[in-house]
């Protein structure tokens, strides 16, 4: 009987000439060759997986699983299910065949014969597959020939194979792999009897009701031989099928915003469909490092009101990208922002250029006086007066403290130097996304008023690390990612602004000589805060590498008391101090155009030093000018007390031991021996501070320069009991 149906049937196909036919069916090798998942796996740079990314949204496919590791209850699940003879047919199952035939003519019943070899030609060829209306007569004649091909080119573990690889299952799942990852969150050489059963069914009616389902799974158990697995097979029916667009399991995305950015940003074939996986220039573990910091020290930042943080780190030579976290996933109220690339108020992290452009055009050194006091700038909107972090006066500083400590008023005066327009023209060139002209900044670009990316400015501090010389980041290990490189500042007017950020001593007026900004080797770095306290910064690079952090809130809520030594730092120094467990770090070798002389300073304005200029602005003595003490803006001036304060004496303590403490502001150490203190008509003291003992009644307190005359004065009015 079967032999005269398939003489019949061969008959039919050379008498009718079926295109199919002549073309035969595709190769195993072929098919295998074709498939595409829909993620693109994105590796680290030494091929560990780090993230998927999903490119083909139409339907869902893991990678393909060879037959041997797929489990072989869920082979067994399928073959009863589907094709209960698989491995004694040659691609047409008659006995099913007559029996469908049967049921259909003597019972109305719409039973199919179909085997997994002739279901496979529906998936890997669009003429066999099953259309709306079902197939007709001459489909299923034509399928049935090229079935009994397919069965004498390929093997039956590869017809096995190819199928659960290409077969959909629930909703958007295809193949084997997704099914196994996504609704029972496991390999699918995992699979148990239960959940086998559960994927047999599926394949036959992937969108079957819940009841329906639960009970053609049972009907499989049973014939596996396993119908203890029925009990409680609802309830496990039920939680499967919710995770049919759940998550992948065991795929913890550790660069879920860098990894649409190495596609985007890599070979012009990154995002193809024939592309399965691109190689990025993470390192796997500094990138979960990097997120476990993160999240460790935003958590220890809570109750300061810090909810999100970002990280960049990059290799100094190479502009590749080692590390990239844009936010601090959970903990954050928006973990889908890349705050890496969020535009973010830069804060004092510009200081840096606008010093090695001040000194790179000799209008400063490192060791140049910058009045760190009062100023009040006209602006087209009223008068600019900026203050200091944390709202005092140094006075005069050197150019190394000012920066080093991050005074906000020697910026300034630095910017009325270089001019702010200059000054965003090279912010621009070093790759800072300002989208106005310094003009419309104004001077408040000294202090970083700006809106920058924590990437963008990572890389231009690379571009302080490498002496100056800028070139993009690198997303990909190719060539053709390395971008051109530009000398954009003088190597030693970089190298200078480097040995000025790895100084502790200059920074300890701000910072303390023992905060996190200081490491066992050469680092120099920056913190920065911006207005309100919105964002919190901290950058700085090695000798092989720069990493920038940025802490703050994505919707731009202020934080509570964080500053770059509580908020940002603490991260960067766990990067520094990983990055170089096993290596060191040392700062380079000054270029040419630096030379280094012994600088002392008039009046011990600064203790005396070693320090490096630029070309021949080389001196060995600093001092202020003569009128420094003149009248006007920028002299000495009383600090406290306040014009008209009430000072209340104390009648239980000696009258002898009541003090009232004089202050000066805007002079230096040692400039302050050049100013003297008076008391209704009587000098009382020399110096910035002096103590006064008060009496009952109205008292004027004046400042005096070295002729006498009066910079400032004040009355104070006191008042108490009976003096002793």
């Amino acid at each position: 009987m079967k032999r005269m149906a398939t003489g019949i049937l061969a008959g039919l196909g050379l008498a009718w000439g079926l295109p199919g036919l002549a073309l035969g069916a595709p190769a195993y090798q072929e098919v295998k060759a074709h498939y595409r998942a829909s993620d693109i796996l994105v590796l680290d740079r030494a091929g560990q997986p780090l993230d998927r990314v999903r490119t083909d949204f139409e339907s869902r496919r893991g990678e393909w699983v060879p037959l041997e590791d797929i489990s072989v209850a869920l082979q067994q699940a399928v073959i009863l299910s589907e094709d209960r003879r698989f491995y004694d047919h040659a691609g047409v199952d008659w006995q099913a065949v007559a029996a469908a035939a049967w049921g259909n003519l003597a019972h109305a019943q719409h039973r199919g014969a179909s085997t997994l070899s002739m279901q496979l030609l529906g998936l890997i060829d669009q003429e066999y597959g099953r259309g709306p209306h079902g197939r007709s007569i001459m489909q299923k004649i034509e399928q049935a020939f090229e079935a009994r091909r397919l069965e004498a080119q390929w093997s039956k573990p590869h017809i096995l194979e190819a199928y659960l690889n290409l077969a959909a299952f629930r909703g958007e799942l295809v193949g084997v792999d997704a099914l196994s990852h996504v609704l029972f969150q496991k390999h699918p050489s995992g699979l148990n009897a239960r959940e086998s059963a559960l994927a047999a069914v599926l394949l036959r009616a992937p969108n079957a009701r819940h009841p329906v389902v639960v009970q053609r799974a049972c009907q499989v158990l049973v014939q596996m031989g396993s119908p203890q697995e029925c009990k409680g097979l609802s309830d496990f029916v039920a939680l499967a099928l919710l995770r049919s667009a759940g998550p992948w399991a065991g795929s913890r995305q550790w660069a879920p915003h860098y990894a649409r950015l190495a596609i985007e940003q890599g070979p012009a074939h990154a995002g193809s469909p024939e592309q399965q996986s691109v190689r990025s220039t993470l390192d796997a573990a500094l990138q979960r490092y990097a997120a476990h910091s993160v999240a460790r020290h935003v958590k220890e930042l809570g109750m300061a009101s810090v909810r999100d943080a970002a990280v960049v780190v990059l290799d100094n030579r190479s502009g590749q990208v080692l590390a990239y976290v844009g936010s601090s996933e959970d903990l954050s109220a928006a973990p889908r922002v890349d705050h890496a690339r969020a535009l973010r108020q830069a804060g004092s992290t510009l200081k840096p250029f606008l010093y090695a452009q001040a000194i790179e055009q000799e209008r400063l050194t490192a060791v140049s006086l910058l009045n760190d006091g009062p100023l009040n700038l006209p602006t087209g909107n009223g008068l600019y007066i900026p203050q200091n972090y944390d709202k005092h006066f140094a006075g005069w500083v050197s150019v190394r403290t000012a920066l080093a400590s991050s005074l906000n008023i020697p910026a300034v005066r630095a910017l009325l130097m270089v001019t702010p327009d200059a000054f965003a023209r090279r912010l621009v060139r070093l790759g800072v996304p300002l989208d106005q002209s310094g003009d419309f900044y104004g001077y408040s670009l000294a202090l970083g008023s700006a809106d920058v990316t924590l990437l963008s400015l990572t890389n231009a501090y690379r571009a302080l690390a490498n002496l100056g010389r800028y070139s993009p980041p690198r997303f990909s290990d190719t060539p053709a990612a390395q971008g051109q490189a530009q000398q954009l500042m003088p190597p030693g007017a970089a190298w200078i602004i480097g040995d000025i950020l790895s100084d502790r001593q200059a920074r300890a007026r701000t910072f303390g000589l023992d905060s996190v900004l200081s490491t066992p080797f050469w680092t120099a770095v920056k913190t920065g805060t911006s207005k309100d306290m919105r964002d919190n910064w901290c950058l700085g690079w090695s000798q092989q590498y720069t990493v920038g952090v940025w802490v703050g809130n994505s919707g731009g809520a202020s934080m509570r008391d964080v500053s770059g030594v509580s908020g940002a730092g603490p991260i960067w120094h766990d990067l520094m101090n990983y990055l170089h467990r096993h290596r060191g770090s040392v700062q380079a070798p000054a270029p040419a155009s630096v030379s280094q002389a012994r600088v002392w300073f008039e009046d011990h304005i600064e203790p005396a030093r070693q320090d490096f200029f630029l070309g021949d602005t080389a001196v060995t003595q600093v001092s202020l000018a003569q009128d420094y003490v003149q009248p006007g803006q920028g002299s000495p001036l009383i600090k406290t007390p306040a014009d008209n304060t009430i000072l209340a004496l104390d009648p239980d303590i000696p009258a002898g031991h009541q003090r009232v403490r004089l202050q000066a502001a805007n002079v230096a150490a040692g400039a302050a021996a050049h100013v003297a203190w008076r008391v209704d008509g009587r000098t009382i003291g020399q110096g910035g501070t002096a103590h006064w003992t008060p009496k009952p009644g109205r008292h004027r307190i004046e400042l005096l320069d070295e002729q006498a005359r009066v910079l400032d004065k004040v009355h104070v009015d006191v008042r108490g009991g009976r003096l002793q």
